[in-house]
């Protein structure tokens, strides 16, 4: 192997005979404790935080500056020694803690991610909401329907069945 770092995640790799190997080992795991299964601390800041504990993590937001200058989009990462950057890859997922939801990113940007507490969401527009009330199955009436009474039933049992109703 002739790279110096990995494909995906350009983590330091080893090499026979190198000198200060645990240097590119640690390296290596602060990259990883980032990313796996990393949670950012917010998504919509440019400028870095004063206030720092080791282990936190941000996405860098539009118009950095600072330290975070030029890395717009990538992950920012506070371990002991200093920032770290990582660019992002289609398919990574941070959860978000001020956001309350994960966003997830598509190889081109961050997305706000599909599934969160309060629905679940498509091309940002949410389709499910929060359960609702029962609907009461058809009752009363003048005149009595039994064929569209039955396919009322079916498609009640049918959403309830997939837990989008309330039974």
């Amino acid at each position: 192997m002739t790279n110096e770092t990995s494909d995906r995640w350009a983590l330091p790799l080893l090499h026979a005979g190198q000198a200060q190997k645990e240097m590119m080992h640690n390296e290596a795991l602060a990259r990883i404790d980032m990313l796996l299964h990393g949670v950012a601390e917010s998504a919509d800041l440019a400028v870095p935080p004063t206030a720092l504990v080791a282990g936190q993590c941000w996405i860098v937001a539009a118009g950095a500056s600072g330290a975070w200058a030029g890395r717009e989009e990538h992950v920012a990462g506070w371990p002991d020694g200093g920032w770290r950057f990582v660019v992002p890859k289609a398919g990574l997922r941070l959860a978000v803690a001020d956001r309350g939801h994960a966003m997830v990113h598509d190889g081109t940007a961050w997305r706000d991610d599909a599934v969160r507490s309060e629905g679940f969401y498509v091309a940002g527009l949410q389709i499910v909401g929060a359960r609702q009330p029962a609907i009461t199955g058809p009752t009363g009436g003048t005149t009595v329907d039994s064929e569209s009474r039955g396919a009322i039933a079916a498609i009640l049992a049918a959403l309830q069945g997939h837990g989008l109703i309330s039974m």
